[in-house]
């Protein structure tokens, strides 16, 4: 261990083994350490069952109704892929697809006045949706025909709206939609938790509903995607891609401390011998005095023998609480997973209710999500503090990620890779630099 490395990556998260993937890739000398005994962090699946009543402190053994332990991988982060979005391009481009399988998730629905309804994913659907009156579903198809055609540099796509300037407020406003209408828009389509995003220029907005379009319009089914046997295989196929390009891996190892010499890293100390590097990747476990506590993330785990109701018994689904229908800020989220996915015994599924914490009581905030999904067998909560750095890393050369939101993409975790390469590098993230060499000569037997 006693080297000098061009980056050391401290945690097995996604965000690090994407880092460290890209990096390997990019020709850097890596070197990537975890003082857990398994990969993935915070955004491990835990496996088997027995593990997961250890770590949530549940006295005895799972019963045996819920069936063999080994056929469990519980995700302690609930979130699902884009089918269009950036993990997806990271993966294609990475060739990292070749180490795992996806199933497109069967439906996305959305809550309203103590109702589940299904999000349209066909005209016909749109047509047919009692979430909206008829005259409202002109309107909104006016909308999504003008976000479809929409083209940053066309002006002539712009209708007059000024893309940087025209609050998405002023556009809702343009095409007469009513209340309704903009919360299932801005939840259930551009997946925002707050409202805080009306009053911001509508690019973003805009290019959020192209997004759930054009992926919607790869399976038809919904726009989103999981790994089988859970998350956690998403850094570990990183992880391998890092490895085929030299990257060393050390699990179990602890780090007794990161070590400075003016101000700057120059290493990490573990077991009395320290490795010396030019940069650090971390999570924000690893460097407490360097992040700064912004909120909180409550996540129920909820294990059912039964899919959810009044959602065609379908196999995986997301379903959208917006903030509105239930008097919050932010919107909670479930995301249903089953045996279909090879996370969970014959017949049973894994529900995970998310949300970020607003009040005291954050279990009685996500009650309405809960009283849906009854009766639970067994359910595991989890309150976790969200960190972000206090700087941005370059004067220290400590680059430390955000923790994992409420939200259940991956967006917003791709833009936090793509902000810390850009702050490491001096360069934008390019999808390129992530591409296998053409004449790689390490082989794949990794």
């Amino acid at each position: 261990m006693d080297e000098e490395y061009d980056v050391i990556v401290l945690g097995t998260g996604l965000k690090e083994c994407i880092l460290s993937g890209i990096m390997s890739v990019n020709g850097k000398k890596v070197l990537h350490m975890d003082q857990n005994s398994y990969y993935g962090g915070e955004s491990a699946s835990i496996t088997p069952l027995e593990e997961l009543f250890k770590r949530f402190k549940v006295a005895g053994s799972p019963p045996e109704s819920m069936g063999r332990g080994r056929d469990w991988n519980v995700d302690l982060i609930p979130k699902f892929l884009m089918a269009n979005g950036q993990l997806v391009k990271m993966l294609l481009y990475t060739e990292v697809t070749r180490y795992l399988d996806f199933k497109v998730v069967e439906g996305s629905f959305v809550y309203k006045m103590g109702k589940i309804h299904k999000v349209p994913s066909t005209e016909t659907e749109a047509l047919a949706t009692d979430l909206m009156g008829m005259f409202e579903k002109r309107r909104f198809r006016k909308l999504l025909l003008f976000v479809v055609g929409f083209d940053e540099n066309d002006p002539k796509t712009h209708q007059g709206i000024e893309p940087k300037k025209t609050t998405m407020r002023e556009v809702y406003k343009k095409f007469d939609l009513g209340q309704d209408v903009i919360d299932f828009t801005g939840h259930a389509l551009a997946l925002y938790r707050t409202d805080d995003y009306m009053d911001q220029p509508c690019l973003d907005t805009i290019n959020r509903i192209k997004l759930y379009s054009e992926s919607l319009a790869r399976y038809s089914k919904s726009p989103y995607l999981y790994p089988l046997y859970g998350l956690g295989e998403l850094p570990q196929g990183f992880a391998r891609l890092s490895a085929i390009y030299g990257g060393t891996y050390m699990l179990n190892k602890p780090v007794d401390e990161i070590v400075f010499e003016k101000g700057q890293v120059v290493g990490v100390k573990s077991e009395g011998e320290v490795a010396r590097c030019k940069q650090l990747i971390c999570d924000p476990s690893y460097a407490p005095k360097l992040v700064k506590k912004v909120g909180k993330v409550i996540r129920v785990i909820c294990i059912l023998s039964h899919p959810i109701k009044n959602t065609n018994d379908c196999n995986s689904c997301q379903i959208i609480i917006p903030q509105m229908q239930v008097n919050r800020k932010s919107d909670i989220y479930v995301c249903l997973m089953s045996y279909t996915h090879n996370v969970a015994a014959e017949g049973k599924y894994v529900a995970i209710v998310s949300t970020t914490v607003e009040t005291n009581n954050p279990e009685k905030e996500v009650q309405p999500a809960l009283d849906l999904l009854e009766p639970i067998d067994k359910s595991f909560v989890s309150i976790s503090d969200l960190y972000q750095p206090t700087d941005d890393g370059k004067s220290s050369q400590i680059f430390i990620s955000n923790s994992y939101d409420a939200t259940t993409h991956f967006e917003t975790t791709c833009d936090d890779i793509k902000s810390i390469y850009k702050r490491m590098t001096g360069t934008d993230f390019d999808f390129e630099n992530m591409k296998r060499k053409q004449n790689d000569v390490f082989g794949d037997d990794v």
